[in-house]
């Protein structure tokens, strides 16, 4: 999760944040051109007379490769930005950062599966909605064998500490997600958008990506373009009363101020008086949510989210879904 600049005096800061990091160590491009942007007033120039909102290292990269532009060497990729900038500023206005790892299914399937069965799924900040698959994936959790359908998309995790890890897959009878703006898997200018979020170095994550699109497009999930507080309790009125009704989000509420983090904790509150059983499943960085923070049993690893069931902390896990700590 990277920080919207709120100013322009710290939009300097931002990208040299974000290369020192964010990119350092794990994308050599994107270190060397947020590095190049930090110290180019000219570029720096541009990006400031943006909304706030609009400021943000991944999304500029993104967008800038979305139009086909260089992202090796810092002098083509300033000279290609400031030539392109109105097609540039087109498609930062238009386009908000989205990622959508499917991985990241891997650490939340210990707590879906471990759940009474069947389920119904809300995600909130779904994007395209491929986190709302977690029964089509192939897992593999340390040296186990792996668990999930031959074929399917193959989602490896590491595992530290007592990981529950699950003999079989949830079974999930309804699924649908609410985002400001909604991807669609079955357009390929979406599909486009999201493979281009991806990191240059990032391969696999792209090919991960590719294999979950046609998983989801074979089935696309109910999506609803909204603000998740203004639409979540009329959505979870339309769950099937059989199923368990699960509200999952990772790498969302830290886009919330405050108000808004305190307003969604108070609607799940609310939500799991109205339908016993409901399932309140957090993975955000680890100051997000003030319920969570607070019964940490102790300081999270560097660049570690916190994995949390009704605001309990269960494990910390990695950004992306690569590893998993149980708690």
């Amino acid at each position: 999760m990277h920080g919207i600049p709120r100013t322009d005096e710290d939009l300097a800061h931002t990208y040299r944040d974000f290369a020192l990091r964010e990119a350092a160590g794990r994308s050599p491009a994107y270190e060397r051109l947020c590095l190049g942007v930090a110290a180019d007033a000219e570029v720096l120039g541009l990006v400031g007379a943006l909304p706030l909102a609009k400021r943000q290292p991944n999304l500029l990269l993104g967008a800038v490769r979305l139009l086909g532009g260089p992202v090796g060497d810092y002098a083509a990729f300033r000279d290609w930005v400031v030539a392109h900038w109105a097609a540039v500023r087109e498609q930062l206005l238009a386009r908000s950062t989205q990622t959508n790892e499917a991985a990241r299914c891997a650490t939340l399937l210990p707590v879906l599966a471990a759940l009474p069965q069947p389920l119904a799924l809300i995600e909130v900040g779904a994007s395209a909605g491929l986190c709302l698959y977690p029964d089509r994936y192939r897992y593999r959790y340390g040296d186990r064998a792996p668990l999930g359908p031959a074929g399917a998309p193959l989602l490896e995790c590491s595992v530290d500490g007592s990981v529950p890890v699950p003999d079989r897959l949830p079974q999930v009878v309804w699924r649908t997600g609410i985002d400001l703006n909604p991807l669609d898997v079955t357009d390929p200018d979406d599909v486009r958008w999201l493979q281009s979020l991806i990191w240059p170095e990032h391969t696999e994550r792209r090919e991960r990506l590719t294999a979950a699109a046609a998983i989801a497009a074979a089935e696309p999930p109910l999506l609803v373009r909204g603000d998740l507080n203004e639409s979540l309790a009329r959505l979870a009125e339309q769950a099937p009363a059989e199923a368990t009704l699960v509200v999952f989000h990772t790498a969302v509420l830290a886009y919330l101020d405050a108000a808004g983090v305190d307003r969604f904790a108070a609607q799940m509150g609310e939500l799991a008086g109205r339908r016993p059983g409901t399932v309140w499943l957090s993975n955000e960085a680890p100051g997000v949510v003030p319920q969570v923070a607070a019964r940490l049993p102790g300081e999270a690893p560097p660049g570690r989210f916190v994995l949390a069931v009704d605001g309990r902390p269960v494990a910390f896990t990695m950004p992306h879904g690569q590893g998993v700590a149980w708690l």
